[in-house]
């Protein structure tokens, strides 16, 4: 575990594989941290240096007051990696964390080589739906969502696993002000415009059954890219790298040797 500071936040971030490797930088969704990509870790090519962090108001970060705006968030991601010195990295954003991947691809390309836009999308939902979570989640608490969460992120086939409790306990175990504040950063973004400025190698991903940022959202985004892939991944909501993390990392893979980078 390690601590860097931003001068606005404190972040933690963990960086796993060779100092000399080519780097995947892995970005998670609201109210998770960064172990949401624990499934698909060992599944990956030898060799990678791979960057982790815990956003804003998650995890073992710190929890400045909110609300946040994306470009905040993205400046974070920025200075981490350039206290990092990443250069030609893939980015694999999921949720916000795509948001984020978005963002930092259009304002660095000197950072990243490639994206991967995983059940992400240039906007999500409008700004009265993210009112009424904000507003829900400073009444009663992320609990007052938590199941209706679980129904967006996992496959009716994946809510009747003891697993389940892992991730519910996650989410609620989450900072309200870092849920709340980040909340308010999606709430604002649309990346339309500028996304669909990008040329690099794109990739998008999806549960068939992402009750957040359902498929047609997902390709819609993806194709704002021009040469860019689409998978979609069956019996998966809207954290296929937890239920599905064979076909994730094998996905994962396959666009990381097609981009040159493994």
């Amino acid at each position: 575990m390690q601590i860097f500071d931003t001068g606005e936040v404190r972040l933690h971030y963990r960086v796993d594989g060779p100092a000399d490797g080519p780097v995947v930088v892995f970005a998670n969704s609201l109210g998770t941290d960064l172990r949401l990509w624990d499934p698909v870790m060992p599944l990956l090519p030898e060799g990678l240096r791979i960057v982790r962090w815990d956003k804003r108001g998650h995890g073992l970060s710190s929890v400045p007051g909110g609300p946040y705006s994306m470009g905040g968030l993205i400046s974070d991601c920025e200075r981490l990696l350039d206290h990092l010195e990443v250069r030609d990295c893939v980015f694999v954003g999921l949720s916000i964390g795509g948001m984020i991947a978005q963002g930092l691809a259009v304002k660095r390309l000197d950072m990243i080589r490639g994206i991967v836009l995983s059940n992400t999308a240039a906007k999500i939902g409008n700004a009265g739906l993210w009112d009424e979570r904000i507003a829900a989640v400073k009444t009663g608490g992320i609990e007052s969502l938590a199941d209706g969460v679980m129904e967006r992120w996992f496959s009716k086939e994946f809510r009747a696993r003891p697993e389940l409790e892992l991730w519910r306990n996650m989410l609620v175990q989450q900072a309200v002000e870092g849920y709340a504040g980040c909340s308010a950063a999606i709430s604002g973004t649309d990346f339309y415009t500028s996304t669909s400025g990008l040329r690099l190698p794109c990739l998008g991903i999806v549960g068939d059954e992402d009750g957040s940022t359902p498929p047609d959202l997902v390709r819609e985004t993806t194709d704002l890219v021009p040469a860019s892939d689409f998978h979609l991944i069956r019996r998966a909501g809207h954290l296929p790298c937890v239920e599905q993390p064979e076909e994730y990392a094998r996905v994962l893979t396959a666009f990381l040797k097609r981009v040159g980078h493994v």
